[in-house]
């Protein structure tokens, strides 16, 4: 059986068997559930409660996170119970130590599986382009990580972690449009589609400005038959990246970050980084981020950056899903040498043996 790969996102939770070559099977995070109440026989008659398993790229409720893997893990895989398989986590930048410990615990104690593997997202993302050094942005739904790697290794001292994300520019979005269209009744969902159909970059700062004083309007048609006008607002999402203080934040923008990350690393290694340097998360698909983003970058460094684009044999929306690819990628080097934990090594040692050989 090949190990699974998971990667569990704020809003997606990606996952599937160790085969790069396949697509990852992605369902939503976020669950719905009844509360039980021994009071009614009928069910039906409560209304059902939204849990978040992950908030801001972090597991916070591990009972709903347990159910979520049981349902992937026997369901989605065909896994029978006795006979678990090996399984490989992807790590958002910065997860605390206490949140990895009882990830291992939760798989060896409650789901009795053979082998564990965890490694950054930032280092899986660049797994996925073929490289091992260089940059990681990547704007997931409820955080931004921005990351350096070298020879594999996560430089933390070069990378940052902000607690925006695609999430935050949605509640934007529904915010100016509800400005330009106060008589519509927009649904979060809603707005959500409308922010991917339409948000793009404008080519810099000066361009926005010229936006804002005159743009062309659209009319959309929503499913329930209510037409909104849009305009000026398409270019507020992305123009927040990098105005910060559109989002009402004091600080720099995602370009200029980047570069002041790299900054804090030896100097021989800046060109190696910039050079490449990976978008990844759905956020960095918007049409015009990558041209505008290459331009403020730019600006801030001597040393022009790169973006590494995924080979013509892999799928153009990749970046969307990089650090899965990047786990199936190393699930099929780690297991097979027995780099893994054990169920032997967690006996062993404990939770924290994680930190020891996932690292």
């Amino acid at each position: 059986m090949e190990p699974a790969v998971v990667d569990a996102g704020s809003k997606l939770f990606k996952y599937n068997h160790a085969l790069p070559e396949c697509d990852p099977e992605v369902i939503p995070t976020q669950m719905q559930r009844i509360p039980a109440d021994e009071s009614l026989t009928d069910s039906s008659s409560l209304e059902s409660v939204t849990i978040d398993p992950v908030v801001r790229g972090f597991i916070r409720d591990w009972d709903a996170m347990e159910d979520l893997l049981s349902h992937v893990l026997y369901t989605g895989l065909g896994w029978e119970i006795g006979n678990e398989g090996q399984i490989l986590f992807t790590d958002p930048l910065a997860t605390p130590k206490a949140v990895r410990e009882q990830l291992v615990q939760l798989m060896f104690e409650k789901f009795n599986i053979s082998g564990f593997f965890a490694s950054e997202q930032a280092v899986l993302s660049l797994y996925a382009l073929g490289r091992i050094s260089g940059c990681t942005v990547d704007i997931g739904h409820g955080k931004m990580d921005i990351a350096s790697v070298i020879e594999g290794a996560v430089q933390h001292i070069s990378s940052r972690r902000f607690e925006i994300g695609g999430l935050d520019l949605t509640n934007l979005f529904a915010q100016e449009l509800r400005m330009s269209n106060p008589h519509v009744n927009l649904s979060i969902s809603d707005v959500e589609k409308l922010k991917e159909q339409y948000s793009c970059c404008a080519e810099d700062e000066a361009a926005y400005r010229r936006f804002l004083q005159g743009c062309p309007e659209e009319q959309h048609t929503l499913p329930d038959g209510q037409v909104i006008k849009i305009g000026k607002e398409r270019y507020t999402v992305g123009e927040a990246l990098f105005q910060p203080s559109i989002l009402g934040l004091e600080a720099h923008g995602i370009a200029e970050q980047l570069v002041r990350c790299i900054s804090t690393v030896s100097t021989e290694n800046h060109r190696q980084l910039l050079e490449n340097t990976v978008l990844c998360g759905g956020t960095a698909c918007m049409t015009g981020f990558e041209d505008r983003f290459q331009k403020e970058a730019a600006v801030s460094s001597a040393i022009r950056p790169c973006l590494v684009k995924a080979p013509e044999y892999m799928p153009d929306n990749v970046t969307r899903h990089s650090a899965w690819v990047g786990g199936a990628i190393l699930a099929k080097v780690v297991f097979p040498q027995n780099q893994h934990l054990t169920k032997a090594d967690y006996d062993e040692h404990g939770p924290s043996v994680i930190h020891r050989k996932c690292f």
